[in-house]
Protein backbone atom coordinates (compact mmCIF):
# COMPACT_ATOMS: atom_id res chain seq x y z
CA UNK A 1 0.00 0.00 0.00
CA UNK A 2 1.06 4.09 -0.71
CA UNK A 3 0.91 5.64 2.01
CA UNK A 4 1.60 8.63 0.29
CA UNK A 5 -0.60 11.53 1.62
CA UNK A 6 -0.71 12.53 -2.20
CA UNK A 7 -1.63 9.38 -3.39
CA UNK A 8 -6.03 9.86 -2.76
CA UNK A 9 -5.39 13.58 -4.34
CA UNK A 10 -3.58 11.69 -7.58
CA UNK A 11 -6.41 8.89 -8.13
CA UNK A 12 -9.28 11.12 -7.60
CA UNK A 13 -7.37 13.55 -10.18
CA UNK A 14 -7.50 10.78 -12.45
CA UNK A 15 -10.98 10.00 -12.27
CA UNK A 16 -12.45 13.37 -12.24
CA UNK A 17 -10.09 15.27 -13.89
CA UNK A 18 -12.38 18.76 -14.20
CA UNK A 19 -13.63 18.45 -10.89
CA UNK A 20 -12.91 21.79 -8.82
CA UNK A 21 -10.05 20.94 -6.44
CA UNK A 22 -9.37 24.12 -4.98
CA UNK A 23 -10.83 27.27 -4.94
CA UNK A 24 -9.90 30.80 -3.73
CA UNK A 25 -12.84 33.94 -4.43
CA UNK A 26 -13.49 33.54 -8.05
CA UNK A 27 -9.83 31.26 -8.81
CA UNK A 28 -10.60 28.36 -9.30
CA UNK A 29 -8.36 24.68 -10.28
CA UNK A 30 -9.58 21.67 -11.61
CA UNK A 31 -8.06 18.30 -10.29
CA UNK A 32 -6.36 18.07 -13.65
CA UNK A 33 -5.12 21.43 -13.37
CA UNK A 34 -3.52 21.12 -9.49
CA UNK A 35 -2.18 17.76 -10.82
CA UNK A 36 -0.28 19.02 -13.36
CA UNK A 37 0.95 21.63 -10.93
CA UNK A 38 1.84 19.14 -8.58
CA UNK A 39 3.56 16.83 -10.79
CA UNK A 40 6.18 19.45 -12.55
CA UNK A 41 6.84 20.87 -8.64
CA UNK A 42 6.96 17.99 -6.90
CA UNK A 43 9.46 15.93 -9.79
CA UNK A 44 11.42 18.79 -9.11
CA UNK A 45 11.44 18.84 -5.18
CA UNK A 46 12.39 14.80 -5.71
CA UNK A 47 16.04 16.07 -7.43
CA UNK A 48 16.44 18.57 -4.27
CA UNK A 49 15.86 15.88 -1.39
CA UNK A 50 18.88 15.19 0.70
CA UNK A 51 17.42 15.71 4.23
CA UNK A 52 13.99 15.38 2.63
CA UNK A 53 12.49 18.20 4.48
CA UNK A 54 10.79 21.40 2.64
CA UNK A 55 9.80 24.34 4.19
CA UNK A 56 6.53 25.73 3.16
CA UNK A 57 6.66 29.71 3.52
CA UNK A 58 2.75 30.10 2.94
CA UNK A 59 -0.92 30.45 3.81
CA UNK A 60 -4.30 29.73 2.99
CA UNK A 61 -3.16 30.05 -0.48
CA UNK A 62 -3.21 27.76 -3.99
CA UNK A 63 0.88 27.83 -3.76
CA UNK A 64 0.45 25.79 -0.42
CA UNK A 65 -1.74 23.34 -1.36
CA UNK A 66 0.39 22.53 -4.03
CA UNK A 67 3.42 23.42 -2.22
CA UNK A 68 1.90 20.42 0.25
CA UNK A 69 0.94 18.08 -2.44
CA UNK A 70 4.15 18.17 -4.10
CA UNK A 71 6.33 18.00 -1.31
CA UNK A 72 4.36 14.84 -0.30
CA UNK A 73 4.74 13.61 -4.64
CA UNK A 74 8.29 14.13 -4.27
CA UNK A 75 8.44 11.73 -1.25
CA UNK A 76 9.10 14.48 1.17
CA UNK A 77 8.21 15.42 4.26
CA UNK A 78 6.73 19.38 4.58
CA UNK A 79 7.38 21.62 7.43
CA UNK A 80 4.71 24.30 7.95
CA UNK A 81 6.62 27.65 8.37
CA UNK A 82 4.17 30.52 9.72
CA UNK A 83 3.93 34.00 8.15
CA UNK A 84 3.59 36.04 11.52
CA UNK A 85 7.17 34.44 13.18
CA UNK A 86 9.55 37.00 13.59
CA UNK A 87 12.97 36.88 11.13
CA UNK A 88 14.93 35.73 14.05
CA UNK A 89 12.32 32.42 14.57
CA UNK A 90 12.62 31.79 11.25
CA UNK A 91 16.45 32.07 10.90
CA UNK A 92 16.60 30.09 14.01
CA UNK A 93 14.28 27.32 12.23
CA UNK A 94 16.50 27.33 9.16
CA UNK A 95 19.27 25.97 11.09
CA UNK A 96 17.48 23.44 12.65
CA UNK A 97 15.77 21.92 9.90
CA UNK A 98 18.27 21.83 7.40
CA UNK A 99 15.98 21.96 4.88
CA UNK A 100 16.06 20.87 0.77
CA UNK A 101 13.63 23.48 -1.06
CA UNK A 102 11.54 26.02 0.50
CA UNK A 103 8.11 26.66 -1.30
CA UNK A 104 6.66 30.20 -0.70
CA UNK A 105 3.21 32.17 -2.07
CA UNK A 106 2.69 35.66 -2.64
CA UNK A 107 2.99 36.67 0.88
CA UNK A 108 6.16 34.06 1.83
CA UNK A 109 8.01 35.89 -1.41
CA UNK A 110 7.57 39.33 0.29
CA UNK A 111 9.85 38.14 3.93
CA UNK A 112 12.74 36.46 1.86
CA UNK A 113 15.10 39.61 3.27
CA UNK A 114 18.78 39.47 2.58
CA UNK A 115 19.72 37.42 5.42
CA UNK A 116 16.56 35.24 5.11
CA UNK A 117 17.84 34.31 1.47
CA UNK A 118 21.69 33.57 2.88
CA UNK A 119 20.11 31.24 5.26
CA UNK A 120 17.58 29.49 3.58
CA UNK A 121 18.07 26.46 1.03
CA UNK A 122 19.12 27.56 -2.33
CA UNK A 123 16.30 26.05 -3.89
CA UNK A 124 13.27 28.49 -3.60
CA UNK A 125 10.16 27.85 -5.61
CA UNK A 126 7.89 31.15 -5.71
CA UNK A 127 4.30 31.75 -7.47
CA UNK A 128 4.52 31.79 -11.37
CA UNK A 129 2.56 33.57 -13.57
CA UNK A 130 -0.50 31.52 -13.51
CA UNK A 131 -2.28 30.00 -10.80
CA UNK A 132 -1.03 26.95 -9.28
CA UNK A 133 2.35 27.32 -11.08
CA UNK A 134 6.08 28.14 -9.97
CA UNK A 135 9.41 29.59 -10.93
CA UNK A 136 12.57 29.42 -9.41
CA UNK A 137 13.09 32.73 -6.71
CA UNK A 138 16.05 33.29 -6.97
CA UNK A 139 16.60 33.24 -10.81
CA UNK A 140 12.69 33.79 -12.50
CA UNK A 141 12.99 30.84 -14.64
CA UNK A 142 10.57 28.32 -15.41
CA UNK A 143 10.85 24.97 -13.34
CA UNK A 144 11.82 22.14 -15.48
CA UNK A 145 12.53 19.51 -14.12
CA UNK A 146 14.90 16.37 -15.79
CA UNK A 147 12.38 13.50 -15.19
CA UNK A 148 8.44 14.16 -14.47
CA UNK A 149 7.53 11.17 -12.01
CA UNK A 150 4.35 9.64 -13.02
CA UNK A 151 3.04 9.20 -9.82
CA UNK A 152 3.27 10.24 -6.23
CA UNK A 153 6.46 8.17 -5.01
CA UNK A 154 5.65 5.14 -2.75
CA UNK A 155 6.06 5.87 0.85
CA UNK A 156 5.47 3.58 3.98
CA UNK A 157 3.56 3.92 6.93
CA UNK A 158 6.33 5.23 8.99
CA UNK A 159 7.66 7.73 6.65
CA UNK A 160 7.01 11.77 8.31
CA UNK A 161 4.06 13.44 6.24
CA UNK A 162 5.14 16.67 7.95
CA UNK A 163 6.37 18.06 11.23
CA UNK A 164 4.44 20.22 12.88
CA UNK A 165 6.23 23.49 15.46
CA UNK A 166 4.14 24.33 18.46
CA UNK A 167 5.96 26.87 21.18
CA UNK A 168 7.97 25.15 23.45
CA UNK A 169 8.58 25.69 27.41
CA UNK A 170 12.27 26.13 26.97
CA UNK A 171 12.14 29.38 24.68
CA UNK A 172 12.87 26.21 21.25
CA UNK A 173 9.88 25.15 19.69
CA UNK A 174 9.00 21.81 19.93
CA UNK A 175 8.30 20.11 16.27
CA UNK A 176 5.87 17.38 16.48
CA UNK A 177 6.59 14.39 14.08
CA UNK A 178 3.69 12.76 12.50
CA UNK A 179 3.73 9.97 10.03
CA UNK A 180 1.64 8.77 6.92
CA UNK A 181 0.49 6.22 8.56
CA UNK A 182 -0.75 7.98 12.01
CA UNK A 183 -2.96 10.21 9.05
CA UNK A 184 -4.01 7.74 7.14
CA UNK A 185 -5.61 5.68 10.67
CA UNK A 186 -7.65 9.28 11.50
CA UNK A 187 -8.61 9.75 8.03
CA UNK A 188 -10.05 6.13 8.03
CA UNK A 189 -11.79 6.96 11.54
CA UNK A 190 -13.23 9.73 10.33
CA UNK A 191 -14.89 8.20 7.27
CA UNK A 192 -16.28 5.36 9.45
CA UNK A 193 -18.36 8.41 10.82
CA UNK A 194 -18.81 11.24 8.02
CA UNK A 195 -19.94 10.46 5.11
CA UNK A 196 -17.60 13.31 2.75
CA UNK A 197 -18.44 13.29 -1.24
CA UNK A 198 -17.21 14.31 -4.19
CA UNK A 199 -20.15 16.90 -4.23
CA UNK A 200 -18.72 18.08 -0.82
CA UNK A 201 -17.75 21.87 -0.55
CA UNK A 202 -15.07 22.05 2.50
CA UNK A 203 -13.70 25.27 3.79
CA UNK A 204 -9.86 25.52 4.56
CA UNK A 205 -10.16 27.61 8.33
CA UNK A 206 -6.83 26.84 9.51
CA UNK A 207 -3.19 28.27 8.68
CA UNK A 208 -1.18 25.38 7.35
CA UNK A 209 0.75 25.97 10.81
CA UNK A 210 -2.37 24.73 12.54
CA UNK A 211 -2.81 20.57 11.82
CA UNK A 212 -6.82 21.64 11.68
CA UNK A 213 -5.47 21.97 8.20
CA UNK A 214 -4.45 18.62 7.30
CA UNK A 215 -7.61 17.44 8.48
CA UNK A 216 -9.56 20.04 5.87
CA UNK A 217 -7.13 19.60 2.88
CA UNK A 218 -7.14 15.59 3.19
CA UNK A 219 -10.67 14.72 3.87
CA UNK A 220 -11.47 16.89 1.12
CA UNK A 221 -8.87 14.99 -1.59
CA UNK A 222 -9.40 11.99 -0.39
CA UNK A 223 -13.54 12.21 -1.01
CA UNK A 224 -12.86 13.96 -4.44
CA UNK A 225 -14.11 17.32 -2.73
CA UNK A 226 -13.42 20.90 -3.56
CA UNK A 227 -11.44 22.71 -1.04
CA UNK A 228 -12.41 26.10 -0.53
CA UNK A 229 -10.33 28.62 0.92
CA UNK A 230 -10.76 31.15 3.15
CA UNK A 231 -9.37 34.52 3.02
CA UNK A 232 -8.76 37.08 6.32
CA UNK A 233 -11.85 38.59 5.71
CA UNK A 234 -13.92 35.52 5.57
CA UNK A 235 -12.91 34.82 8.91
CA UNK A 236 -14.91 37.83 10.54
CA UNK A 237 -18.16 36.52 8.65
CA UNK A 238 -17.66 32.95 8.58
CA UNK A 239 -21.77 32.48 7.77
CA UNK A 240 -21.23 34.94 4.93
CA UNK A 241 -18.47 32.94 3.28
CA UNK A 242 -20.45 29.53 4.09
CA UNK A 243 -23.66 30.97 2.02
CA UNK A 244 -21.50 32.43 -0.53
CA UNK A 245 -19.17 28.86 -1.25
CA UNK A 246 -22.47 26.44 -0.75
CA UNK A 247 -20.38 24.96 1.80
CA UNK A 248 -20.81 21.64 2.70
CA UNK A 249 -18.18 20.26 5.22
CA UNK A 250 -16.78 22.87 8.60
CA UNK A 251 -13.89 22.09 10.96
CA UNK A 252 -12.52 25.40 13.11
CA UNK A 253 -11.43 26.31 16.32
CA UNK A 254 -14.87 27.45 18.14
CA UNK A 255 -13.07 31.05 18.55
CA UNK A 256 -14.03 31.68 14.86
CA UNK A 257 -18.24 31.23 15.97
CA UNK A 258 -17.64 33.43 19.50
CA UNK A 259 -16.42 36.36 16.55
CA UNK A 260 -19.22 36.24 14.53
CA UNK A 261 -21.56 35.79 17.47
CA UNK A 262 -20.00 39.28 18.57
CA UNK A 263 -20.03 41.28 15.30
CA UNK A 264 -23.69 39.59 14.52
CA UNK A 265 -23.36 37.71 11.61
CA UNK A 266 -24.26 34.02 13.03
CA UNK A 267 -27.96 34.12 12.75
CA UNK A 268 -30.43 31.22 12.58
CA UNK A 269 -30.72 29.57 9.51
CA UNK A 270 -28.13 31.64 7.91
CA UNK A 271 -25.99 28.36 7.17
CA UNK A 272 -28.19 25.75 5.24
CA UNK A 273 -26.23 24.37 3.09
CA UNK A 274 -23.74 22.82 6.17
CA UNK A 275 -24.38 19.41 6.65
CA UNK A 276 -21.19 18.23 9.12
CA UNK A 277 -19.37 20.86 11.00
CA UNK A 278 -17.05 19.62 13.16
CA UNK A 279 -15.01 22.23 16.17
CA UNK A 280 -11.36 20.84 17.60
CA UNK A 281 -8.88 23.14 19.51
CA UNK A 282 -9.72 24.95 22.00
CA UNK A 283 -13.03 23.85 24.60
CA UNK A 284 -16.30 24.07 22.74
CA UNK A 285 -19.01 25.98 25.12
CA UNK A 286 -22.22 24.69 25.24
CA UNK A 287 -24.08 28.14 24.01
CA UNK A 288 -21.69 28.08 21.32
CA UNK A 289 -22.67 24.47 20.04
CA UNK A 290 -26.03 25.87 19.93
CA UNK A 291 -25.26 28.86 18.29
CA UNK A 292 -24.04 27.30 15.66
CA UNK A 293 -26.66 24.39 15.68
CA UNK A 294 -29.33 27.29 14.77
CA UNK A 295 -27.28 28.78 12.49
CA UNK A 296 -26.55 25.41 10.34
CA UNK A 297 -29.62 23.69 11.22
CA UNK A 298 -29.05 20.75 9.00
CA UNK A 299 -25.96 20.07 9.83
CA UNK A 300 -24.23 17.41 12.49
CA UNK A 301 -22.62 19.38 15.37
CA UNK A 302 -19.56 17.32 16.61
CA UNK A 303 -16.79 18.46 19.21
CA UNK A 304 -13.41 16.28 18.25
CA UNK A 305 -10.38 16.70 20.51
CA UNK A 306 -6.83 15.49 20.40
CA UNK A 307 -3.27 17.36 20.43
CA UNK A 308 -0.98 17.65 17.65
CA UNK A 309 0.97 14.59 19.19
CA UNK A 310 -2.32 12.40 18.29
CA UNK A 311 -2.79 13.62 15.03
CA UNK A 312 -5.46 16.03 14.62
CA UNK A 313 -8.20 14.66 17.28
CA UNK A 314 -8.53 10.96 18.46
CA UNK A 315 -11.69 11.41 21.00
CA UNK A 316 -15.15 12.47 19.42
CA UNK A 317 -18.64 13.73 21.08
CA UNK A 318 -21.23 13.99 19.16
CA UNK A 319 -23.53 17.38 20.31
CA UNK A 320 -26.10 17.66 18.22
CA UNK A 321 -27.16 13.66 18.54
CA UNK A 322 -27.03 13.14 22.01
CA UNK A 323 -25.24 16.08 23.79
CA UNK A 324 -23.26 15.56 26.76
CA UNK A 325 -21.62 19.08 28.71
CA UNK A 326 -18.78 18.89 31.22
CA UNK A 327 -20.81 20.90 33.81
CA UNK A 328 -17.87 22.10 36.09
CA UNK A 329 -16.90 24.34 33.13
CA UNK A 330 -19.88 24.10 30.90
CA UNK A 331 -18.33 22.64 27.86
CA UNK A 332 -19.61 19.74 25.16
CA UNK A 333 -17.50 16.66 26.94
CA UNK A 334 -14.24 15.53 24.86
CA UNK A 335 -15.88 12.01 24.05
CA UNK A 336 -15.02 8.81 23.59
CA UNK A 337 -11.52 7.60 21.76
CA UNK A 338 -11.35 6.75 17.77
CA UNK A 339 -10.92 3.08 16.61
CA UNK A 340 -7.29 2.42 16.85
CA UNK A 341 -6.67 4.97 19.57
CA UNK A 342 -7.33 4.45 23.54
CA UNK A 343 -7.60 7.19 26.69
CA UNK A 344 -7.42 7.13 30.23
CA UNK A 345 -6.72 9.30 33.22
CA UNK A 346 -3.23 8.79 34.67
CA UNK A 347 -2.19 10.15 38.28
CA UNK A 348 1.38 11.81 38.83
CA UNK A 349 2.60 7.87 39.61
CA UNK A 350 1.01 7.29 35.87
CA UNK A 351 -1.25 5.02 37.64
CA UNK A 352 -4.91 4.20 36.36
CA UNK A 353 -7.37 6.17 38.70
CA UNK A 354 -11.00 5.37 39.12
CA UNK A 355 -13.62 6.32 36.89
CA UNK A 356 -14.77 10.30 38.14
CA UNK A 357 -11.72 11.05 39.70
CA UNK A 358 -9.32 14.35 37.88
CA UNK A 359 -6.20 13.08 36.43
CA UNK A 360 -3.75 13.62 33.56
CA UNK A 361 -5.06 12.78 30.05
CA UNK A 362 -3.09 10.27 28.72
CA UNK A 363 -3.37 8.85 24.95
CA UNK A 364 -2.31 5.52 22.97
CA UNK A 365 -2.59 4.09 19.74
CA UNK A 366 -1.96 4.00 15.88
CA UNK A 367 -2.64 8.06 15.53
CA UNK A 368 0.24 9.20 18.09
CA UNK A 369 3.14 10.85 16.75
CA UNK A 370 6.50 9.88 16.29
CA UNK A 371 8.15 12.52 18.91
CA UNK A 372 9.83 15.71 18.98
CA UNK A 373 12.31 16.35 16.22
CA UNK A 374 15.91 16.66 17.13
CA UNK A 375 14.80 16.32 20.94
CA UNK A 376 15.09 12.72 22.67
CA UNK A 377 14.93 13.81 26.07
CA UNK A 378 11.21 15.92 25.96
CA UNK A 379 9.75 12.78 23.33
CA UNK A 380 11.04 10.56 26.24
CA UNK A 381 9.49 12.82 28.62
CA UNK A 382 6.21 13.09 27.37
CA UNK A 383 5.80 9.57 25.24
CA UNK A 384 6.41 7.22 27.89
CA UNK A 385 5.93 3.55 28.25
CA UNK A 386 3.42 2.44 30.69
CA UNK A 387 3.16 -1.28 31.22
CA UNK A 388 4.35 -2.43 27.78
CA UNK A 389 2.36 0.39 25.86
CA UNK A 390 3.75 3.69 24.11
CA UNK A 391 1.87 6.58 25.24
CA UNK A 392 1.04 10.15 25.52
CA UNK A 393 0.95 12.65 28.48
CA UNK A 394 -0.89 15.27 27.15
CA UNK A 395 -0.67 17.76 29.95
CA UNK A 396 -4.58 18.56 30.17
CA UNK A 397 -6.49 17.43 33.28
CA UNK A 398 -9.90 15.26 32.74
CA UNK A 399 -11.83 12.28 33.76
CA UNK A 400 -13.68 10.12 32.43
CA UNK A 401 -17.47 9.60 33.95
CA UNK A 402 -18.99 5.82 34.28
CA UNK A 403 -20.29 6.12 30.77
CA UNK A 404 -17.25 6.01 29.34
CA UNK A 405 -17.07 9.59 28.35
CA UNK A 406 -13.85 11.92 28.55
CA UNK A 407 -14.48 14.99 30.13
CA UNK A 408 -11.95 18.20 29.93
CA UNK A 409 -10.91 20.19 32.65
CA UNK A 410 -7.96 22.58 31.58
CA UNK A 411 -4.37 22.36 31.75
CA UNK A 412 -2.28 20.80 34.80
CA UNK A 413 0.70 22.93 33.26
CA UNK A 414 0.97 26.60 31.88
CA UNK A 415 -0.01 26.04 28.48
CA UNK A 416 -2.87 27.45 26.57
CA UNK A 417 -4.84 27.47 23.18
CA UNK A 418 -5.38 31.23 22.14
CA UNK A 419 -7.47 31.18 18.89
CA UNK A 420 -6.06 27.28 17.73
CA UNK A 421 -2.76 28.23 18.65
CA UNK A 422 -0.80 26.24 21.17
CA UNK A 423 1.42 28.53 23.42
CA UNK A 424 3.33 27.54 26.32
CA UNK A 425 3.65 30.13 28.51
CA UNK A 426 7.16 30.08 30.22
CA UNK A 427 8.51 30.44 26.76
CA UNK A 428 6.55 33.80 26.50
CA UNK A 429 8.27 34.17 30.49
CA UNK A 430 11.76 33.79 29.42
CA UNK A 431 11.18 36.01 26.70
CA UNK A 432 9.57 38.87 28.78
CA UNK A 433 12.54 38.73 31.40
CA UNK A 434 14.65 39.26 28.79
CA UNK A 435 13.00 41.91 27.00
CA UNK A 436 12.83 43.45 30.23
CA UNK A 437 15.84 42.30 31.86
CA UNK A 438 14.22 41.61 34.81
CA UNK A 439 14.74 38.32 36.72
CA UNK A 440 10.66 38.08 38.07
CA UNK A 441 8.32 38.47 34.69
CA UNK A 442 5.46 35.89 34.20
CA UNK A 443 2.29 35.95 31.99
CA UNK A 444 -1.39 35.15 32.05
CA UNK A 445 -4.59 33.99 29.58
CA UNK A 446 -7.00 36.67 30.18
CA UNK A 447 -9.43 37.24 29.62
CA UNK A 448 -10.73 34.14 29.36
CA UNK A 449 -14.82 33.50 28.40
CA UNK A 450 -16.43 30.30 28.07
CA UNK A 451 -13.55 28.68 29.02
CA UNK A 452 -11.69 29.87 26.32
CA UNK A 453 -8.40 32.33 26.31
CA UNK A 454 -9.44 35.86 24.37
CA UNK A 455 -5.95 37.38 24.84
CA UNK A 456 -2.60 37.23 27.24
CA UNK A 457 -1.30 39.73 29.72
CA UNK A 458 2.31 40.06 31.16
CA UNK A 459 3.73 41.12 34.44
CA UNK A 460 7.26 42.04 35.23
CA UNK A 461 8.65 43.45 38.50
CA UNK A 462 11.89 45.35 39.00
CA UNK A 463 11.79 46.58 35.27
CA UNK A 464 13.45 49.81 34.30
CA UNK A 465 11.99 50.17 30.70
CA UNK A 466 8.70 51.79 30.42
CA UNK A 467 6.11 48.70 28.96
CA UNK A 468 6.06 49.93 25.18
CA UNK A 469 9.74 49.91 24.82
CA UNK A 470 8.77 45.72 26.40
CA UNK A 471 6.61 44.94 24.00
CA UNK A 472 8.53 46.50 21.22
CA UNK A 473 11.36 44.36 21.74
CA UNK A 474 8.92 40.76 22.45
CA UNK A 475 7.85 41.64 18.95
CA UNK A 476 11.45 40.79 17.48
CA UNK A 477 11.24 37.30 19.37
CA UNK A 478 7.99 35.94 19.12
CA UNK A 479 5.27 35.14 16.75
CA UNK A 480 2.82 38.04 16.73
CA UNK A 481 0.18 36.15 18.13
CA UNK A 482 2.24 35.35 20.75
CA UNK A 483 3.51 38.62 22.04
CA UNK A 484 1.33 39.89 24.97
CA UNK A 485 -2.06 42.27 24.35
CA UNK A 486 -0.30 44.55 27.09
CA UNK A 487 2.77 44.51 29.76
CA UNK A 488 2.24 45.74 33.54
CA UNK A 489 5.17 46.65 35.31
CA UNK A 490 4.61 45.98 39.04
CA UNK A 491 6.61 46.39 42.57
CA UNK A 492 6.54 43.06 43.65
CA UNK A 493 5.80 39.71 41.93
CA UNK A 494 3.13 37.56 43.92
CA UNK A 495 4.65 34.27 44.95
CA UNK A 496 2.95 31.10 46.69
CA UNK A 497 3.88 29.41 49.39
CA UNK A 498 6.50 27.09 47.19
CA UNK A 499 8.26 30.30 46.23
CA UNK A 500 7.22 29.87 42.35
CA UNK A 501 4.92 32.86 40.66
CA UNK A 502 1.78 33.00 41.81
CA UNK A 503 -0.53 33.38 38.84
CA UNK A 504 -3.96 32.89 40.53
CA UNK A 505 -2.50 36.20 42.50
CA UNK A 506 -1.67 37.90 39.19
CA UNK A 507 -4.97 37.22 37.83
CA UNK A 508 -6.75 38.38 40.89
CA UNK A 509 -4.95 42.00 40.08
CA UNK A 510 -6.90 42.29 37.38
CA UNK A 511 -10.16 41.78 38.59
CA UNK A 512 -10.76 44.31 39.74
CA UNK A 513 -7.64 45.82 38.53
CA UNK A 514 -5.27 47.55 41.24
CA UNK A 515 -2.10 48.43 42.51
CA UNK A 516 -0.74 48.50 38.86
CA UNK A 517 1.89 51.24 37.91
CA UNK A 518 2.16 50.88 34.29
CA UNK A 519 0.57 49.69 31.41
CA UNK A 520 0.99 49.29 28.10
Amino acid sequence: MNYNIAHPFTRNARISPDSTALALGKTQLSYGQLLRSVRTLGSRLHCTLNSGRIGILATRSIEACAGILATAWAGGTYVPLGQKLPESRLLQLFERLDLDALVVDAAGRKLLSGEILAAAPAAIFAPGPTPGSFVDARTGGAIDPDVLLSSPVPTGADHLAYVEFTSGTTGIPKGVMVSNGAVRSYIDAMKRWYDFTPGDRAAETCDITFDLSVHNMLMAWEAGAALHLMRPLDMLAPARFVARDGITTWLSVPSVVAMARETGSLQPGSMPSLRISLFCGEALPADIANAWMAAAPNSVVDNIYGPTEATIACLRQSWSEKGLVTGERGIVAIGKPYDGMEAMIVDGELNPVADGEAGEIALSGRQLAEGYFRQADLTAERFPTIKGKRWYLTGDSGYCDEGGVFHHLGRLDNQIKLKGYRIELEEIDMKLREAARVDLAATIAWPVRDGVAQGIVGFCSGATSDANHILSRLRETLPAYMVPSRVEIIDAMPLNANGKIDRKALIARLEPRSGRREVA
